[in-house]
């Protein structure tokens, strides 16, 4: 029988599926005064006002030369490192993932976004024990039964990888489950294609506060989508049960114990301002749904070497996404004043945190925390001043009258 052979190229399915279905100083005049009487250099950067500043993390593995791949807004000052990584089809933990790491200046603050994990269980133990001696569990890829999204945090993800930190509160994000349950429906239509029988979705997503004893806490997010597939068997009546759990969006942001309402307000912000280049996505997303279409995927080794006829398919999606992203307006990219639906999850996990308000200039509109009452751009998408001080000028602050103040809008 070639029943129990399905179970391990459904779960593939689903895993590629679900991975792929995100300097300038202010001037000092003693002899320039504005309004309020304020000079410029009297005008703390951290305390009166807020400079992000957008950086882009780019793929250097999928193509033939780096691409970008999305782009986030960051305190100035702050230090950046990031990874995205093809794992080859042909393996267990087939897909693209990608990992990102922030820190500010002090290392007071820090926002890190883990790789998704995906974990494999099974009713059939002897399909269990024979993949497990022959796809030996890594860092993103492990059998475990399935789990929802509170009792990962207690019972892995705080005691694992986040120093056996303390969980001070957990809170379910309905907006978030929402999502993942419009988006699994979606996926269901796809996953009957490749002989799947009967497949119930699970889903669940947190927001949590979490704490360390040297007085450090830290705002976690993530979200866990349970895939329970049932195969039954013609032959006796019987039917086996196989479960892909993919724990994904993991997102810590630590700081400070005494500054909760200025964290809150940053983690909002970035969560907030997270832009994936769509060019890239559907080169990916075009990729690994063409290895999911095959029935036989051998391991090719480095993703670089993709056959010809996909890396070209890639490349040219990525080509005519750059070459819409050269058609500025006001100097700004078009994509990045908007959200795609994966961005827009990183914004629903944070509404229940901070609330998060339009504000519009010559480029686009942009949510931002509503923490701030006031927010200025100099127009590119690249740059913006958030403060709660209404007299604040950025353009007589750095003599520079590009920056212009964003108007609230109400869409």
């Amino acid at each position: 029988m070639n029943i129990s052979i399905k179970i391990p190229a459904l779960v593939v399915a689903f895993v590629l599926l679900a991975l792929h279905g995100c300097n300038e100083q202010s001037n000092t005049n003693n002899d320039n005064n504005d309004a309020t009487g304020k000079v410029p250099g009297k005008y703390r950067e951290g305390a009166d006002y807020f400079l992000f500043e957008r950086v882009r993390v780019f793929d250097k593995v999928g193509f033939s030369q780096p691409q970008e791949a999305f782009s986030v807004l960051l305190p100035k000052g702050w230090q950046h490192s990031d990874e995205v990584i093809w794992n080859a089809p042909g393996t267990m933990c087939a897909g693209t993932y990608k990992k990102f790491k922030a820190t500010s200046a002090d290392n007071a603050y820090s926002l890190q976004m883990y790789p998704d994990v995906l974990y494999i269980w099974g009713s059939n133990q002897q399909m269990m024990q024979f993949n497990q001696n022959n796809n030996p569990s890594s860092s993103t890829c492990a059998y475990r039964q399935p789990i929802d999204a509170e009792n990962y945090l207690r019972t892995i993800f705080a005691k694992e990888e986040l120093g056996n930190a303390e969980v001070v509160s957990v809170t379910p994000n309905k907006f978030v489950v929402e999502q993942m349950a419009a988006t699994n429906a979606e996926n269901t239509a796809e996953l009957q294609q490749y002989g799947a029988g009967d497949i119930n979705f699970d889903q669940s997503a947190i927001n949590a506060v979490v704490k360390w004893p040297d007085g450090t806490e830290g705002m976690v997010v993530l979200g866990i989508t349970i895939m329970e597939t049932i195969i039954p068997n013609i032959y006796n009546g019987s039917y086996e049960k196989s479960y892909t759990t993919q724990v994904s969006k993991r997102t810590v942001f630590k700081y400070p114990a005494k500054e909760t309402e200025q964290a809150k307000n940053q983690f909002s912000l970035i969560m907030g301002s997270f832009r994936s280049n769509p060019a890239w996505n559907d080169a990916v997303r075009g990729f690994w749904k063409a290895v999911r279409q095959r029935k036989h995927v051998e391991h090719i080794g480095k993703i670089r070497m993709i056959d010809e006829q996909t890396r070209r398919m890639g490349e040219q999606a990525i080509a005519k996404g750059n070459a819409r992203l050269s058609e500025m307006d006001n100097q700004m990219r078009n994509w990045e004043a908007t959200q795609s639906s994966q961005d827009r999850m990183h914004t629903n996990f944070i509404k229940t945190i901070r609330e998060v308000e339009n504000f519009k200039d010559a480029s686009g509109t942009y949510e931002l925390s509503s923490g701030y009452s006031h927010a200025w751009s100099r127009g590119d998408g690249n740059s913006f001043i958030l403060t709660n001080d209404p007299n604040l000028d950025p353009a007589f602050i750095f003599k520079d009258q590009n920056w212009k103040e964003m108007q609230k809008s109400d869409n």
